[in-house]
């Protein structure tokens, strides 16, 4: 799997999420850019990408998550 069809699932869990269908997330993306994207909501993000991969990511690393790009590269990590 590459990062670009790992972004293009990140991109479209959010976008349900959030119901905002003009979502673009880039590897650089934080989440203070995406309007409505608070701690809940993050939360709720978090355990989706887990159960889309079926993986699950340790709290410490929940919490240091800045970029879209580092929960890329986790998911990557943790499905190799």
């Amino acid at each position: 799997m590459t990062d670009a069809e790992i972004l293009e699932t990140l991109t479209r869990i959010l976008r349900d999420l959030l119901g905002e269908p003009g979502i673009v997330l880039t590897p650089a993306t934080t989440r203070p850019e995406i309007p409505r994207w608070d701690s809940f909501s993050y939360v709720t993000f978090i355990v989706a990408v887990e159960v889309e991969y079926g993986i699950k990511f340790h709290l410490t690393d929940v919490e240091s998550f800045e970029t879209v790009g580092e929960i890329v590269a986790k998911i990557k990590e943790l499905k190799a």
